[in-house]
């Protein structure tokens, strides 16, 4: 009587959803009269509404010990199962209440929903070997609306969730499960692969080596360690190589260390960016920005990536791309620096897009005022209209164009201002320097000093003098 007393007064709580109290009478009840299956069945359902699935796991086990036909017992031990994750147990207890009771709608709701369970249980394994992670994430979602107490499924989400480079999710889960049970060696796992895979190596290892003390055999625990410990190696001994100006040996360090593991994309990105510097430092400068490519690739908002690209594509003269990668710098981090490197390959772009006054007479961007002078002074004769006049049309009209540029390129260069306004990249024609303007013959005639009138002639196979008229 006094037993039946404190379960009345556990379902009047349990009724008005106070769990905490509708539980301790039902304890009482149960140190009362310890055989009763009833007692350990309500107290299995107050600690299924609190959350307290493997605890009400082991009550409603102990109900249908003490009485195999009770169906409640069945049905919450079923439930309870399920809830941990265990579809193929939750599916016999689902499976003995239909024997019991064959019109059970409950039961045959639940069995359904066991087998949809185990359905995406089979999905996500298969999903997982084909390293197609969204789905896996997919499929533990809608197996988690049946199973929310499962830390199996939670784990298999969470370690898929940070392959996929979503960290802060991957472990706000993870960190969940470590509040409730801390000694949880995948949970660990987890963690520690966030941090691995965010480039905080030595953290990491950390929480690899604690997951390992939980669980000696935890292989995947075991191989991240080995990893974090050999990619952090490498790559300092790559640093160290290229800090003493051992270029051939860091390029080789920083490729093995990408060998390690492709699923770290933070400090992949980093390696590759680390090789592009090295191959700079070599002149191959085409290799460089394939690295940096690749460091942007895995890790889009790489700014020192881009900006190691830029340099190398302005080295290369490939100005738009440099302008390009200039203008994602600086759009990420608008500072002082970022806009006058923008700036510097807008000019150098326009510049390219204009005449090269420079090529056009071979000369270095250094050269002297003699060097331009003697420059001139070879082009305007290979050139001169006179000298190919027995050449035909074509070539003629060809030589007589590269005369006129040649002409207009002393101009520009052999005048102190101009040759400054076009070497900052300013527009002549802008400045009221009309370059289409230019006469080149009058040019090469204050030039060569000529008085009058002129005229090339052989003076032998492949030569020529002047003759004035």
């Amino acid at each position: 009587r006094e037993a039946e007393s404190f379960k009345e007064q556990g379902n009047a709580y349990y009724a008005k959803k106070d769990y905490n109290e509708a539980y301790n009478y039902y304890t009482k009840a149960i140190d009362t009269c310890p055989n009763n299956a009833s007692y350990y069945g309500n107290r299995a359902a107050t600690l299924m509404m609190l959350g307290r699935f493997r605890e009400a796991l082991g009550d409603a086990q102990q109900s249908v010990r003490l009485d195999d036909s009770f169906v409640r017992g069945h049905l919450r031990e079923g439930k309870c199962h399920l809830s941990l994750g265990n579809a193929m147990a939750a599916s016999r207890c689902f499976q003995r209440v239909l024997e019991l009771d064959h019109k059970n709608t409950q039961a045959q709701q639940e069995l359904k929903n066991a087998s949809t369970v185990l359905e995406y249980e089979k999905i996500a394994e298969a999903d997982f070997e084909k390293r197609d992670f969204r789905k896996v994430v997919f499929c533990m979602d809608r197996a988690l609306e049946f199973a929310p107490a499962c830390h199996r499924f939670k784990i298999l989400k969470a370690e898929c969730l940070a392959l996929l480079g979503r960290y802060p999710e991957a472990q706000s889960v993870a960190s969940d499960i470590l509040r409730m049970d801390s000694t949880n060696a995948d949970a660990l796992y987890v963690r520690g692969l966030c941090l691995y895979y965010e480039d905080c190596i030595e953290k990491a290892v950390q929480f690899f080596v604690q997951a390992l003390r939980m669980a000696p055999d935890h292989e995947k625990a075991c191989l991240a360690c080995r990893n974090a410990k050999a990619l952090k190696a490498k790559k300092e001994d790559g640093n160290k190589a290229f800090k003493e100006g051992n270029y051939k040996l860091a390029y080789e360090l920083y490729t093995e260390a990408l060998g390690i593991d492709p699923n770290n994309i933070k400090t992949n990105a980093k390696l590759y960016c680390n090789r592009g510097t090295v191959n700079s430092k070599l002149r191959k400068l085409e290799e460089a920005i394939d690295d940096c490519t690749n460091a942007v690739k895995l890790d889009d908002t790489y700014i020192k990536a881009y900006l190691r690209r830029a340099q190398c594509y302005m080295d290369t003269e490939q100005y738009e791309d440099a302008v390009r990668d200039y203008e994602k710098v600086y759009q990420t981090e608008k500072t002082k620096e970022h806009k006058q490197l923008l700036k510097n390959a807008q000019v150098e772009l326009k510049k390219s897009k204009r005449k090269d006054y420079y090529k056009i007479l071979g000369v270095d961007k250094n050269a002297s005022e003699d060097e331009i002078k003697k420059a001139y002074r070879k082009r305007a004769l290979m050139h001169h209209p006179d000298r190919h006049s027995g050449a035909s049309a074509e070539v003629q009209k060809e030589e007589e164009k590269k005369f006129k540029e040649v002409g207009e390129a002393f101009t520009i260069l052999s005048d102190p201002k101009k040759k400054a306004r076009y070497d900052s990249g300013q527009d002549l024609e802008e400045d009221g320097l009309n370059v289409g303007e230019f006469d080149a013959n009058n040019i090469f005639k204050a030039f060569f000093g000529v008085p009058g009138n002129f005229s090339f002639e052989a003076s032998g196979p492949g030569s020529f003098f002047f003759q004035f008229g």
